[in-house]
Order: C-alpha cells, then structure tokens, then sequence
C-alpha cells in the first residue's frame, strides 16, 4: 500500500466528485491542492490556490481545439475558458488522473471532467474513470476503455468529475482510496 502522507491530490474543489476526492483526501492524511481562480465559487475551498491571469494562460488553447478533440460545440465559451485553463493545472500537477462521470460512445468523456481525461490521453498519463451508469472502472490502455480496478500508488494525482454524483459514485472513491490507502479515519 501507498503511504498517503507522501501523496498529494490535486483537484478543483467543485461540487460532487472533487469535494468528495477531497473529502477522503483529508480522511487519509493526504495533503490536498485545489485549483481555482477569481469569481469561481468551490464547494471545497481547503488548500486552494487561487491561479492569476498569467497562470490561466499557461493551460489555454484553443476553444475550436477543444471542440473538435471532444466532439462537441461550447456556446458560452468564455465561460468554460478559465475552466478549461485551471483543469490544464491539476492534470499537468497531478500524475495519474482519476474522474468520474460518464463515458461516451466516440470514448470521450461527458462534460468539463471529459478535457481533464482529454489532456491526460494528450500527456500520455494513465488515466482512469469510474462510469456511473456503468458502475464501473476503466482504464485507457490500447486507445480503448477497459475495465480495471486502479489503485493511487504514484505521488501526485488529479481527482476530477462530474457534480451530479451519484450514491455509486461516491462509494467508488471511498473504495479507491481504500484500496490504496487502507482504513482512513
């Protein structure tokens, strides 16, 4: 097992599955980042670092290469932009990316927490999602989704997802940090 007091998560601190990779972050004595930036409300403001306008600037790209790597269109894209910059933060800080949400049929991700995956597929970082409706783990191995049952054994890992979090959903965060950590508080 990983020893959890020389791993650091790093997240967004949102509503639904970052809170909750938060939430048992602190319940394993795991040090906690959460990235953010002015005028973004968090559910979980502990450890956040607020990230300045130069800082954003390191994660941005283009809104037409978003849309066209997720397969979609984004109509409030100045909205989504500083999003999309801070999420550039946690996956390049964090080594193994774990999300949840739901997978879509082009194997994209559904949402915000889908260019989190995204960008770990482009940084070549295992990667890996619990689908809610599949109930299930998956792993990006071999340009498709396989089923896998993952354990935080590195460093640094981002934990990302969606705000509707589902009961299964939470219970699957709880379970992976058990797995890797033992019993938490």
């Amino acid at each position: 097992m990983t020893d959890g007091t020389q791993v650091t998560l790093f997240s967004g601190g949102h509503k639904g599955a970052e809170a909750e990779f938060g939430i048992q972050a602190e319940n394993f004595g795991i040090q906690e980042v959460n990235f953010t930036f002015e005028g973004h409300t968090m559910e979980r403001s502990k450890n956040s670092l607020v990230l300045s306008d130069e800082e954003l600037r390191k994660g941005d790209i283009s809104m037409e290469i978003v849309s066209k790597r997720m397969g979609r269109s984004y109509a409030k894209a100045d909205k989504i932009r500083k999003v999309i910059q801070s999420i550039f933060h946690m996956v390049n800080k964090g080594y193994h990316i774990f999300a949840i949400g739901w997978i879509q049929p082009d194997n994209t991700v559904k949402g915000g927490t889908g260019w989190g995956v995204e960008l770990a597929r482009l940084f070549n970082r295992p990667v890996s999602i619990y689908d809610q409706d599949k109930k299930g783990w998956f792993v990006w191995k071999d340009n498709q989704w396989v089923t896998d049952e993952p354990v935080i054994v590195d460093k640094s890992f981002a934990g990302t997802g969606t705000r509707n979090l589902t009961e299964d959903g939470r219970q699957a965060i709880k379970d992976l940090f058990q797995r890797s950590f033992g019993e938490g508080k």
